[in-house]
């Protein structure tokens, strides 16, 4: 009974949960390009060489530092937009921060990863992460395929949305 009451619960971390992985999964390929367009793939390669030469736990503090030293000014910011009642900005500062935030941390995972997996605690919650991501996406998966199965259904020819919109699209030629 209680498992079946909070399913819904799960559901909703599941799916949130699958957004930040689809978030980090897509913003790699933005950060490749940022890279080709400043020089950060040579400060890259700087930060991998001078990671080579640490331990670990400094290798950890590489890897929050950019973290705390960009977003919490960020998130200060944030609240002072909220507070001072200016919502649009606040927003787009709040997602602009996400995108900022997911792509340093792919940029210094991406650097530090070798010797953060050295750490076992790090590694444990690394793996348990991936764990949880694929059970978040096994969770999801079904429901997922029913929405692409109605979308497909929408898109398919014998459609009446299909019809619709075929006709309002001549019309507009039409004129």
């Amino acid at each position: 009974m209680m498992r079946r009451v909070l399913q819904p619960f799960w559901f909703l971390l599941a799916l949130i949960f699958l957004i930040e992985a689809w978030l980090w999964d897509h913003l790699e390929p933005v950060v490749a390009r940022v890279v080709a367009l400043i020089p950060l793939r040579a400060f890259k390669e700087w930060c991998a060489v001078k990671v080579a030469g640490l331990s670990p736990y400094p290798s950890l503090l590489v890897f929050i530092a950019p973290l705390v030293l960009l977003l919490v000014p960020l998130k200060f910011a944030e609240v002072y937009l909220l507070t001072h009642h200016l919502w649009i900005s606040a927003i787009v500062l709040i997602v602009a921060s996400k995108f900022i935030g997911m792509g340093v941390l792919a940029f210094s995972f991406d650097v530090t990863r070798d010797k953060l997996l050295q750490i076992g605690w790090f590694r444990r919650l690394f793996t348990f992460l991936v764990d949880i991501r694929q059970r978040a996406r096994d969770l999801v998966a079904p429901v997922m395929s029913r929405i692409r199965a109605k979308i497909a259904a929408l898109r398919g020819p014998s459609s009446r949305w299909l019809r619709f919109a075929q006709r309002l699209r001549h019309r507009a030629h039409m004129r």
